[in-house]
């Protein structure tokens, strides 16, 4: 059974970008071939919504599955030869559509 959660049941609890000021909210980074760096202000939960506490306003998530403290990373990746872009190969679909309307893409 997949444990992954379909978009459209995700909570949409959180402010849209235009209401967040200069500092505010979180900014996340994927590294090549590494972790989601995550800055900010920003708060951890698990599925059940039980919080995680980071120890800081930095961490590095887990992109390739294999760390042994997830959800943080471990280095992992590095021995595992994960690869990964920073960037999307490709524009989502529905993201490419609405940046032509020039309106902003949903969550």
């Amino acid at each position: 059974m997949s444990s992954a959660v379909p978009a459209d049941d995700l909570p949409d609890d959180d402010p849209p970008a235009e209401g967040r000021g200069v500092g505010e909210g979180a900014t996340i980074t994927p590294y090549r071939d590494g972790p989601l760096i995550v800055r900010g202000d920003f708060r951890l939960v698990d599925q059940d919504g039980a919080e995680i506490d980071p120890g800081r306003k930095t961490v590095a998530l887990c992109r390739c599955g294999k760390s042994g403290i997830k959800p943080f990373c471990d280095g992992t990746h590095k021995r595992s030869g994960f690869s990964a872009p920073s960037a999307p190969s490709r524009p989502r679909p529905a993201a490419a559509i609405l940046h032509q309307a020039g309106r902003p893409a949903p969550d």
